[in-house]
């Protein structure tokens, strides 16, 4: 075998083992694990989290591997989760609770924005919150109530909390372990229709890990979307392709603080823009994005921001979660609202 053969297989594994297929649970399990491993001050824990690995078993075999005062269950009391986060972090640990489900964050909600939130501003810069809250989030299993919630609004409205919710396994791996490095708390929202797409993960390089991402690009209109709401216009713009229009689709990633920049420059090139989330359209995080484009683009819009958005209503039992979440022939329509705008 030659050396530029053995060269030229040396450099394909190597490939391989930069990249594997996982689910976004995988993902998160997997990138769990290795911040467990790389920081000793690491703390993982929530109802369940444990022994049983968690609903959705992102936490499964972490108690096992590293032990059962690192990864822990905790009593039935979101409140009491989250206000343990704050004594850890207070004591140097950095911990990273999990809220079983986005419904149970309410409960938690005066820790969340009374000390997690602030009490970094409030200490002058002496407690810091490295706090990774983990929330299971938005619809799409057919859950019973309040195990559907979009609550990414209110987490985006206080100050101090930072919030981003990946679309994708590699972005879900790799945005984890950068919100974990963080010393600032953030909201980590996973879409949990979305845990069982595989994807490629690239485990050497994440790429940027600020900001939005273009995942496919367009010239006739942009959709922004984020968490699960990102597959569902991915495959939007392929059906409106075949109508020959080109559809770009940005993915936020995070909603505190918004990619303003990358907002003004996907739709300062297609000139429209639909924004698509689960959530409740009146002041929905829909309303910031919409005002944000048209902040920098008011003077080239060719038609005003469209929103694809959840009802005014709570959300629904599992047999009209369909007709609630924003479906393809309703974004179709806000696209097709869109093109056919015309002034006057």
């Amino acid at each position: 075998m030659s050396e530029s053969t053995t060269a030229i297989l040396e450099t394909a594994a190597a490939t391989e083992t930069q990249s594997v297929k996982l689910s976004m649970q995988q993902a998160l399990n997997r990138a769990l694990d290795e911040i467990l491993s790389n920081d000793p001050k690491t703390v993982v824990f929530g109802e369940d989290c444990g022994q049983l690995g968690g609903v959705f078993r992102i936490t499964d075999g972490l108690q096992a591997k590293h032990g059962g005062s690192r990864v822990f269950d905790t009593p039935l009391a979101e409140s009491g989760i989250l206000g343990m986060s704050v004594g850890l972090a207070m004591a140097g640990f950095h911990p990273i609770p999990e809220v079983q489900f986005d419904g149970f964050a309410y409960p938690a909600i005066n820790q969340i924005v009374c000390q997690i939130a602030r009490m970094n501003y409030r200490s002058r810069g002496t407690l810091p919150m490295p706090i990774t809250l983990r929330v299971p989030s938005f619809g799409g299993i057919r859950a019973p109530e309040h195990h559907g919630e979009s609550l990414e609004a209110l987490f985006a409205h206080v100050p101090g909390l930072k919030v981003v919710s990946p679309s994708d396994p590699h972005d879900a791996y790799h945005l984890l372990k950068y919100a974990a490095s963080r010393p600032d708390p953030v909201i980590f929202m996973e879409p949990k229709s979305r845990y069982w797409q595989k994807g490629d993960v690239g485990t050497s390089d994440g790429g940027t890990l600020t900001g939005a991402r273009v995942v496919r690009p367009g010239r006739h209109l942009t959709l922004v979307a984020w968490g699960a709401m990102v597959a569902r216009c991915l495959q939007v713009a392929e059906l409106a392709a075949e109508d020959g229009i080109d559809v770009e689709v940005l993915d936020l990633r995070w909603l505190k603080p918004i990619d303003a920049e990358a907002l003004a420059t996907s739709v300062g090139k297609t000139r429209r823009a639909v924004v698509v989330h689960e959530a409740p359209l009146t002041s929905g995080l829909g309303a910031e994005v919409a005002q944000l484009i048209t902040q920098s683009c008011f003077d080239t819009l060719k038609a005003p921001v469209e929103r694809v958005t959840g009802f005014d209503v709570p959300y629904p039992s599992g047999d009209l979660e369909d007709e609630y979440i924003p479906n393809i022939d309703r974004i179709l329509l806000g696209i097709q609202r869109v093109l056919e705008y015309r002034r006057g």
